[in-house]
């Protein structure tokens, strides 16, 4: 981390199919080992099923999903005195939208299913219905910072 200036934000652009920056962003965390055009499918063949199945727009479904998987709230640890602290902090939109990405992309992963593109449709349809391991894990994390209130005062 640079201790002289603010690291400049890249400006992410917009997919080509349906021209929206979450769903560039959605494919870059899917990605792996550079193989973005396979990343694109996945992403791509999972919003195609989300369309056939169901009567919303799969570019909506996919935005509530990330919505409802964005925590608020998070701990960090934090040393004071020997003692390690979980003190709760505040999600910034960057990093809750991240979060909830990079949480999506993992336990679509972790599903039991035939394809990636099956998996990753299931988990945003469970998201945006506010279901799902994905929701369970952000309010976990609220509950983790709810229960560590009393060392909001650490923080820094």
């Amino acid at each position: 981390m640079s201790r002289r200036a603010r690291a400049v934000k890249r400006e992410i652009p917009p997919d080509a199919k349906y021209h929206n920056v979450t769903i560039a962003k959605l494919i870059n965390k899917i990605m792996m080992c550079g193989q973005k055009s396979t990343a694109e499918r996945i992403v791509y063949g999972s919003l195609n099923i989300m369309e056939q199945r169901g009567s919303k727009a799969p570019v909506t479904v996919l935005e509530q999903a990330v919505r409802n998987a964005t925590p608020l709230l998070e701990v960090k640890p934090r040393r004071v005195g020997g003692a390690t602290y979980q003190v709760p902090v505040e999600v910034g939109p960057d990093r809750g939208q991240s979060l909830a990405m990079r949480w999506l992309v993992k336990t679509a992963r972790a599903r039991a299913g035939k394809s990636m593109a099956e998996k990753l449709a299931a988990e945003l349809s469970d998201a945006s219905q506010g279901q799902g391991v994905t929701v369970k894990k952000r309010d976990d994390t609220h509950k983790m910072a709810e229960a560590n209130r009393a060392f909001a005062h650490y923080r820094w």
